[in-house]
């Protein structure tokens, strides 16, 4: 995430303010470019080639501080969003709320590495929306499930409450559960669908991750009844990587995503010497050269605080091999 300054005054900022607490200018995301920016007291913006923007409508709703192109109107990020809970539902709207504040962040890192975001209004075929489900607005029921299809990413909104969250992250085992990891997650199994077409990736993909074809729930049932296959820290980035290769594959989607975020942000808060990622030749040199030092720190740091480690995740060489495959499908 980009360090962000006020444009008025030059107090630092932070992704979700919509109003600077230095001097008390109303702000608004411009996604075009990249920064948060002053808006008058109507919410609207006027950028350098003299178009008017407006702060999204949904700023009371979802905390939206993202501008729109029409007065009254809701920004591209919320316009991703398909289904939402109903008004009604106090716990559920909170939680919704949680979860664009996570999906928002998402598509500014998108947008970072120039990966193509497409709406289902814009492309009803290849697009992407998202379906934001809380059936009772406490917990989840068996009828939410997290998932992609099509371009259909599913995700439960009781995962943005701790207790629950924390309580599915200790029944799984699993050593990190978040909303965000979530969202990274689940549009690596979208940009699988996108990106890896044609003979030559799809072949490149099977010899990594492990041949797609092969029956999902078959491979779903197996997991949950035996467990991980013995020795999988040797080729994996988690037990659930080792389900199916679709989840290898979204789960290394996330890692990527995991490094380049806090590298960037690492970068602008001055803790790393980094150029941008996409920068690098090979993915492999991030990881080894920059990622691994910093996040062995950044773990030293959590512990010394007394929290477990920020990224509690070892990177064998196959998956090196696999983080560098996937970040070969973002565009140069």
């Amino acid at each position: 995430m980009l360090a962000f300054n006020c444009r008025v005054c030059g107090s630092r900022l932070f992704f979700e303010n919509s109003v600077c607490i230095g001097c008390g200018t109303a702000l608004g995301y411009s996604r075009q470019e990249r920064a948060i920016v002053p808006v008058d007291a109507e919410g609207r913006y006027v950028d350098a080639s003299g178009l008017v923007w407006w702060r999204c409508r949904n700023l009371g709703l979802s905390g939206c501080t993202w501008l729109a192109p029409l007065q009254g109107g809701q920004c591209f990020a919320c316009d991703l969003t398909r289904t939402r809970p109903n008004d009604d539902n106090v716990e559920g709207m909170r939680q919704y709320a949680e979860a664009e504040q996570a999906k928002r962040h998402l598509v500014v890192e998108l947008d970072a590495l120039g990966l193509p975001i497409r709406t289902k209004a814009q492309d009803p075929t290849d697009g992407l929306a998202f379906d934001l489900l809380a059936s009772d607005g406490i917990a989840s029921t068996p009828d939410v499930v997290i998932g992609h299809d099509n371009g259909i990413i599913t995700i439960d909104l009781a995962e943005s409450n701790d207790a629950y969250r924390e309580k599915v992250r200790a029944r799984l085992d699993e050593p990190y559960r978040t909303m965000l990891g979530h969202f990274r997650h689940e549009i690596g199994h979208y940009y699988e669908w996108q990106l890896v077409r044609g003979e030559e990736l799809m072949g490149r993909c099977r010899e990594l991750f492990g041949d797609e074809r092969a029956d999902y729930q078959a491979a779903v049932a197996r997991h949950y009844a035996e467990g991980p296959p013995a020795g999988w820290e040797q080729s994996y980035i988690s037990t659930y990587a080792t389900m199916h290769p679709f989840e290898d594959f979204a789960e290394t989607w996330a890692h990527y995503l995991h490094i380049c975020d806090t590298l960037e942000s690492a970068a602008e808060y001055r803790l790393a010497t980094l150029a941008p990622v996409r920068a690098f030749r090979d993915f492999r040199d991030v990881v080894v050269g920059v990622w691994i030092p910093l996040s062995t720190a950044l773990n030293v740091i959590n512990r010394s605080m007394g929290h477990d480690e920020l990224y509690p995740f070892v990177i064998p060489a196959p998956v090196l091999d696999k983080l560098a495959f996937v970040a070969s499908l973002a565009p140069r």
